[in-house]
Formats: C-alpha cells, sequence, structure tokens
C-alpha cells in the first residue's frame, strides 16, 4: 500500500499541475426513453443514407488508413461553404478544435470567453494552462460588451464567442459581435456557431480573408451525426497550415468520413430536420412559458434553458417520468436552471405533459 502512494504521489509530480487541478467534463449518462439531455437531434441518420455510406464503406480497404487530413471530406466541406479547402480543417468533434486552438497560443497566453458558456472553454484553458478570463453574461444573457472591450485591452491571446449562446440558447445582434470582433485586432477570435442551422445565423463573411480570424461548425447537432464525431474549422489558409499540425494525423476514420461526405451530398433531410425543430422549439417554449413557477427563456437553438426553484428537484421528476434532461445550475447566474433539448413531437409530447405535472 505505502509503495502504490508512493508511486501515485510520484506521478502527481511529473503531471502538470493545469491537469490535476481540472475537474473531469461534468456529465453523467442514463438510459432513460426519451433523453433530452445533449442537444442531439432526436432522429438517426436517414435509413437510405446510412446504407449508401455502409456500402462506400465496404467497398474502402480497411487495412489502408484514411486521407491523411481528411482530404476529400475538407473539400467537400469546402464546396458546400463557399470556402477555399486549404482554410478547412477537419478533426473528431469540434470539441477537438477547442484544446487545438489553445494549444495554439503561446504558453501562458489568454482565454477570454463569458461566463456561463460551454464549459469544455474553461476546462481546455485550464488543462493547457492558459490564463483564463470569463465575464459574466449580462442578465439578459447578452454579451457583456463593455466588459469584453475593456478586456481586449489586456494582454492578448484567443477570444472565444458563441453564437448562439450554449447554454442559453441567446443570439446576440450581428451588428454588435462584428463591432467586438474588429476591436479585438491582436486577438485569435474563435466564433463557434455547433447551433447556426437553427438560428440562421451566419458569420462566414465576418471570418473571411482574416487570418486571425476561425469560425468552428458541427456535424453533431442539425446534422444527426453526434455518434461519429465530426466537426470543423473554417480560416485562412495561414490559420488552418498552423492549426492543422497540431490535430493528430489520420484523425478521420473511415466511417466517419463516408457518413459525413453523403449527408453533404443529400442535405435535403438537414432541412426538414431543422424545420421540424424550430417548430417544435416554439411549441415548447409555448408550452412551458405558462407553468406555474417555471421560466423558460426564448432560444435560438435546439434546446431550452428553464429556471426552476429547484434544478435537482426538477431533473429528478423528469427522470422519474423517463426524461433525461441536463442541469446547469452550476454557475451562479443560473441557480435552478435545467436545459432540455428539443426532441420529436411525441417526446415533446411526454415531456409537456410531465411538466404539467411537476
Amino acid at each position: 500500500m505505502l509503495k502504490a502512494m508512493t508511486a501515485t504521489l510520484q506521478l502527481s509530480q511529473l503531471i502538470r499541475p493545469g491537469v490535476l487541478r481540472t475537474p473531469a467534463y461534468p456529465f453523467e449518462p442514463a438510459e432513460v426513453p426519451v433523453k433530452l439531455d445533449q442537444n442531439e437531434s432526436p432522429y438517426d441518420f436517414p435509413p437510405e443514407l446510412k446504407q449508401i455510406a455502409l456500402e462506400r464503406l465496404a467497398a474502402l480497404p480497411w487495412n489502408r488508413y484514411p486521407d491523411l487530413h481528411a482530404d476529400q471530406l475538407r473539400a467537400a466541406i469546402a464546396r458546400r461553404e463557399g470556402w477555399d479547402p486549404a482554410g478547412v480543417v477537419v478533426t473528431a468533434g469540434s470539441n477537438a478544435l477547442i484544446a487545438h486552438l489553445v494549444a495554439l497560443l503561446r504558453a501562458g497566453s489568454t482565454v477570454l470567453t463569458v461566463r456561463p458558456n460551454f464549459s469544455l472553454y474553461a476546462l481546455d484553458a485550464t488543462l493547457l494552462e492558459a490564463e483564463l478570463r470569463e465575464v459574466p453574461l449580462e442578465p439578459d444573457f447578452s454579451l457583456p460588451f463593455q466588459q469584453l472591450r475593456a478586456e481586449l485591452r489586456g494582454s492578448p491571446g484567443l477570444l472565444i464567442l458563441t453564437q448562439p449562446h450554449a447554454p442559453t440558447g441567446f443570439l446576440d445582434r450581428p451588428e454588435q459581435v462584428a463591432l467586438l470582433i474588429e476591436e479585438a485586432s491582436g486577438w485569435i477570435t474563435v466564433l463557434d456557431e455547433a447551433y447556426c442551422e437553427f438560428s440562421a445565423s451566419d458569420y462566414r463573411s465576418l471570418v473571411a480573408g482574416h487570418p486571425d480570424r476561425v469560425l468552428l461548425r458541427t456535424f453533431s447537432k442539425a446534422w444527426g451525426l453526434a455518434g461519429l464525431r465530426l466537426g470543423y474549422a473554417l480560416t485562412a489558409p495561414s490559420t488552418a497550415e498552423q492549426l492543422q499540425k497540431l490535430v493528430p494525423a489520420f484523425n478521420v476514420n473511415a466511417l466517419t468520413a463516408a457518413a459525413a461526405g453523403v449527408a453533404l451530398e443529400y442535405p435535403e433531410y438537414l432541412t426538414r430536420r431543422v424545420q421540424e425543430a424550430t417548430r417544435e422549439r416554439e411549441r415548447v417554449y409555448n408550452a412551458l412559458r405558462h407553468h406555474r413557477s417555471w421560466t423558460v427563456y426564448p432560444s435560438s437553438a435546439n434546446f431550452l434553458l428553464v429556471r426552476t426553484p429547484d434544478a435537482a428537484a426538477a431533473a429528478a421528476g423528469l427522470q422519474r417520468a423517463g426524461i433525461r434532461v441536463r442541469r446547469q445550475d452550476r454557475d451562479p447566474m443560473l441557480a435552478g436552471c435545467i436545459r432540455i433539448s428539443v426532441g420529436s413531437p411525441a417526446e415533446n409530447d411526454t415531456l409537456i405533459a410531465a411538466v404539467s405535472r411537476l
């Protein structure tokens, strides 16, 4: 026992302090009939498209590595986005790109973002021992523009903005976001657009032609391919060249590349699903806003933030009804809050009925 304790102590002395003090990603899986906790699409990849992808996968030699940097897929993404393929970087999930962007900075550089926000920004900044600065959102969940401008006058680094925000679903006015980014000269600005399909927002024009700006998008949400793990960055070729050095070779497997390639060839299903999700989001919002003790906030994403008298009790009550949601009450600004993904019409019916009993 003493030997094992000594070995553990010695190991901890070798591990970077940022890793030791960073908590694990906050998620506890659970099997439930209605899963509304991870902002996934409620629908699987269409069966007919899945079959095409599997046929393409079967025709590939499995004993060979895939494209070094998912080059064919990068080209297909570039065609859809109207982007230079040399400025596209593809990884196994856009969350991997967040870590790579922090790692791109000089040691000890600043990561500036807001709070509350996607927890991975703070986790990666702490893991990689960057100087993390988190500015609280305004009471209505909009960006704190004046405070961010003041922070931008400090030592430069990485500015991370999410549009629409997670976990609030708030979408800022584009002209204000554009002005803030213009003032971030000397910083690398990252615009995370994981939910842009549901908000119809698009910041490509703000990023194009600027080596100090990066746009992140994902196939996990609207495209319904969360299980395959795929995200990408759009930026200037010179920036992509440096960012690509941090991405492991062959990091996108053959199945993921095949499925995403098929999705890009048949995007009609994406349009239908986004239209349904936005309709259902408004239906659920209108149903929940009449609750006697809950407050539901407007959203431009595929989820709703709801403030309850007790987040633990609300989540537990829904869990007893077979519905899994995500607690968001770790941040003081979100006391009592839970986040509810937009499900299928049947799942949302189940949710609305369960909420009416709480």
